[in-house]
């Protein structure tokens, strides 16, 4: 009786790195590595090369040095006796909240104008139309220009609020909106951390609250999914959602002193409040309406994806068409709008750099401009630069990755 078995495997040899299709592409790809490898000491050497050849070295210690310029939209406390570095946080903030804030406005512009596209209503069809290509058509330093320039020709000075005869008044006396920008009331802690309770670690607790609430509402869902699976009723929840959310900020900001200050005139200028410079809303509201055009692409896409006879059932079902579109079609559109959605919110943090257009001191303004021009360091400073982006965008893409995995189809 003859049995079949395997030959038996001979000894390794030098030549079956390229001849044997098991080790060829790992022999390849080490291959390539150390060529890049070698390509990136070269050039590392070549540049270190030319500052010895320049009397230069890279050095990091002028970002502990006097900025000696004012920034005149800040997060925190700066004056011009701060550091460089400072300065850079401050930059990096600023880049922080403009891009948060457009990104936020843009997929609410973007969500109705990709919905009302498909309306049936033929001219709300072609105003969307006209917005997306109107906007998405003319680049966005164009917008942020011609937005600042309205904005300083169009509102008043504050000047004009003074007196009682004055041209222009504050809304309901708590705001007031300037060629300046817009002063609103602005929120402080009069217990708590830090002095007279305005640290910092107060409103991290007060996002600590919100995060919470967050993760209970959730599992409050959670829970009553699971009821409504096992029995086919789902409980009511909203009142009980409402209360996890209001309820512990409320009693958080009451036990921490919550006031407001008002914003009034002083000398020139108004004093006190929650100022909202004009290049900051100018670059917040250009961005908006420019990127939610090109969202509401990829809303109107992502609808036109799902089937026509999901919403044709979800009608036979007796659903209204607004519960159709929340209900059914918006839920099973996310898993096509949200890749192209990624890369939408990194176009709206990069395109920030434009900021230095109308004097919007972000991190580019800042640490790749006036303090590149006053230190002279600019490979440290493009490589701080290049970092920055680098990682906001990389966590971007994770945090919506992330996002785009729980919206994806559960298989069983």
């Amino acid at each position: 009786m003859t049995t079949l078995t395997d030959p038996p495997k001979g000894a390794f040899r030098p030549s079956m790195l390229l001849y044997d299709s098991r080790y060829r592409s790992l022999t390849l790809q080490a291959i390539a590595a150390i060529v890049l490898a070698l390509c990136f000491l070269y050039l590392y050497s070549n540049v270190a090369a030319n500052l010895r050849a320049a009397g230069l070295n890279i050095s990091y210690s002028f970002l502990g040095n006097t900025a000696g310029y004012d920034i005149n939209q800040t997060l925190i406390e700066y004056t011009s006796q701060s550091t460089n570095w400072r300065a850079a946080i401050v930059g990096i903030l600023n880049t922080l909240l403009v891009a948060f804030l457009a990104c936020i406005t843009a997929t609410i512009f973007g969500v109705l104008a990709g919905v009302l596209r498909l309306s049936p209503n033929w001219l709300v069809r072609k105003l969307m139309a006209f917005y997306v290509e109107i906007f998405r058509n003319i680049p966005v330093l164009i917008w942020i220009i011609i937005i600042f320039t309205i904005m300083t020709a169009v509102l008043p000075a504050p000047s004009a609020f003074r007196g009682d005869d004055s041209d222009s008044s504050m809304l309901f006396n708590l705001a007031a909106f300037t060629n300046r920008g817009v002063y609103i009331p602005g929120p402080y802690f009069t217990r708590g951390f830090g002095a007279e309770g305005n640290g910092a670690l107060n409103w991290l607790l007060v996002i600590a609250v919100l995060v919470g609430s967050l993760i209970a509402t959730r599992a409050v869902s959670a829970s009553a999914n699971a009821k409504q699976a096992a029995t086919g009723v789902r409980p009511k929840t909203l009142w009980l959602n409402l209360a996890i959310w209001f309820v512990p900020v409320i009693i958080v900001l009451f036990a921490l002193g919550l006031q407001w200050d008002t914003p009034a005139l002083r000398g020139f200028n108004f004093q006190g409040g929650l100022k909202i410079g004009g290049p900051l809303i100018a670059l917040w509201f250009a961005l908006s309406i420019y990127t939610g055009a090109f969202i509401a692409e990829n809303v109107r896409a992502g609808i036109q994806a799902v089937s026509k006879g999901q919403t044709e059932a979800a009608a036979a079902l007796g659903l209204r068409p607004r519960r159709v579109m929340s209900l059914v079609v918006l839920p099973q559109a996310l898993r096509v709008i949200i890749p192209p959605l990624i890369s939408q919110y990194l176009n709206i943090t990069k395109n920030s750099s434009l900021a230095i257009a109308v004097g919007y001191a972000d991190i580019t303004a800042t640490l790749g401009g006036i303090t590149l021009n006053q230190t002279g360091r600019a490979i440290e400073c493009v490589l701080l630069l290049m970092l920055f982006y680098l990682i906001i965008s990389l966590l971007i893409s994770a945090f919506m990755n992330v996002y785009n995995n729980t919206m994806k189809l559960k298989e069983r």
